[in-house]
């Protein structure tokens, strides 16, 4: 009876003893997660003062969708001047052989490709061409994308399929046609075109602002992917405020001085900065991250007065 009983009181000390030491090494965990954590913040606050170096891209060879106007087609001409190597991809072959031309007649190195980027298996008979005739893409800069500015009743079947096609899918077929090679090197960045319309929903243009939202989740579940792969592949998601490319037919502004829009050649320019400084998300103009962040703290209620007061937005193309 003594034995079960010192053998009960044993057992009930070494559980104790266990407990007590899961019990100290949650409490190293928080610390190390608390230390961590402030770290980590004040890093941010530290780069938001003394913005990471950004890297050379010279010699680095950059493909970039749409390619052929507006963005895209900016992207594409400073990059060059950044000394990078374009692959430019466009399914407008003359436009697209136009920026080429620029390209080249400033002295830079470019090469045009056809594709429809919606097709998975054009992706990847691209990725095989352009690795045999220029090299491993470095840097991919899913830009190309479609606006249809409609209500939903009046969003097509083809145009709501067209739009997540060229919005999102594509995104995926470059991804996944180009990041082997990436990995391969231990090198790369691939960049993402979202939108402010990936940050908040705005009327008339529904399925637009589901495949922008969708490319945010999209790249920060690839970003997740990544990390424990301990490869040196960084993810970058942009949004702009809408741009004059054309693609934003009829937009709205109240505060015209204040809210413009913008020009391709700057929105190109705080892209590539964004991708050579490493950042993970960006808006641009920039203050429109921190308004999201800060607005999404209050109810949605208080989101919507902001939204109104603001009165910015884009109008159907039927009205």
């Amino acid at each position: 009876m003594s034995e079960t009983k010192s053998k009960h009181s044993a057992d009930d000390s070494m559980n104790m003893g266990v407990k007590a030491y899961n019990v100290i090494i949650l409490i190293a965990d928080i610390i190390v997660l608390l230390t961590t954590w402030l770290y980590l913040t004040l890093e941010s606050i530290l780069r938001k003062i003394i913005p990471a170096q950004e890297v050379d891209v010279t010699g680095a060879i950059v493909l970039v969708t749409g390619s052929g106007h507006g963005i895209g087609k900016q992207l594409s001409l400073q990059y060059a001047r950044c000394g990078a190597i374009l692959v430019c991809v466009d399914i407008n072959e003359q436009s697209n052989k136009e920026t080429v031309k620029e390209i080249q007649a400033r002295g830079g190195r470019a090469y045009p490709y056809v594709c429809d980027v919606t097709s998975r298996e054009k992706c990847s008979e691209l990725q095989k061409i352009i690795e045999k005739e220029v090299g491993i893409v470095s840097i991919l800069v899913n830009n190309a994308g479609i606006m249809p500015a409609k209500t939903i009743m009046q969003q097509s079947e083809t145009e709501i399929r067209k739009t997540f096609d060229i919005n999102v899918l594509a995104h995926l077929w470059l991804i996944q046609a180009f990041l082997p090679g990436m990995i391969s090197q231990n090198k790369g960045h691939i960049v993402a075109l979202s939108s402010v319309a990936g940050l908040a929903g705005l009327r008339n243009i529904v399925p637009y602002c589901g495949s922008k939202f969708a490319v945010r989740g999209m790249m920060e579940a690839l970003s997740e992917e990544l990390r424990p792969m301990n490869v040196n592949i960084k993810c970058t998601v942009v949004y702009p405020y809408m741009v004059d490319t054309g693609l934003c037919k009829k937009p709205y502004i109240r505060f015209k001085n204040l809210m413009k829009l913008l020009t391709p050649d700057e929105v190109a320019e705080n892209i590539i900065k964004a991708q050579r400084r490493g950042l993970d998300n960006v808006t641009v103009p920039k203050v429109l991250m921190y308004v999201n962040n800060v607005a999404r703290l209050f109810p949605t209620d208080c989101g919507r007065l902001l939204a109104d007061f603001m009165d910015s937005g884009v109008e159907s193309e039927e009205q």
